[in-house]
């Protein structure tokens, strides 16, 4: 196997696998939570994505890693961090721009993701941070993918609700009452 179909194995393998754990555990613990508490959650693990510097750290990659591939890479994951960590404060005060700035986050961290994952030709230049774009990244993939879904899903529901809501498979307890003097 060359490089890069090691690289595209490795990359797909990690997206199923992390696509797999959201679909069959995050997302039905998720629909136990509020709508804020669920985007906090997805979006957190963004707020370390600031790890992407490394593309800029010479012990790190390869001499031959082309210089604007890693200040690209480096900054772009930089400002996903930095929108991510804006986003969970207005998300944790429930600001009335908390959805709007994780549309703005989801949507620049997407592209910036997207942007550096087309550029498969620095792939032999990655050095240690092969760990990257082919373990991290499918995981802040799938994040992202799960979060556009929860806005996008909140969009066009008609619940306006930001207050925890109890699974479906919760059983409801019946409370019956016992009037006095009641024969019936």
């Amino acid at each position: 196997m060359d490089i890069t179909t090691i690289f595209v194995t490795q990359f797909l393998m990690s997206v199923f696998v992390f696509a797999v754990i959201g679909r069959w555990y995050l997302t039905p613990w998720l629909g136990q939570k509020s709508h804020r508490a669920a985007l906090m959650i997805l979006v957190l693990p963004h707020a370390f994505r600031h790890i992407g510097l490394l593309f800029v750290v010479p012990d790190f990659v390869t001499s031959e890693l082309d210089a604007s591939f890693a200040n690209m890479a480096a900054y772009g994951d930089l400002a996903s961090a930095i929108l991510a960590i804006a986003a969970l404060f207005l998300l944790k005060s429930n600001s009335r721009i908390a959805i709007p700035a994780v549309w703005v986050f989801n949507t620049v961290g997407s592209v910036d993701l997207i942007n550096a994952l087309r550029q498969t030709d620095t792939v032999p230049d990655l050095g240690i941070v092969w760990v990257i774009p082919t373990f991290i990244v499918p995981a802040l993939l799938v994040t992202h993918a799960l979060i556009f879904v929860r806005l996008l899903k909140r969009r066009y529901s008609n619940d306006e609700s930001w207050t925890h809501r109890p699974s479906q498979s919760t059983p409801r307890r019946r409370i019956q009452r016992k009037s006095r003097g009641s024969t019936s």
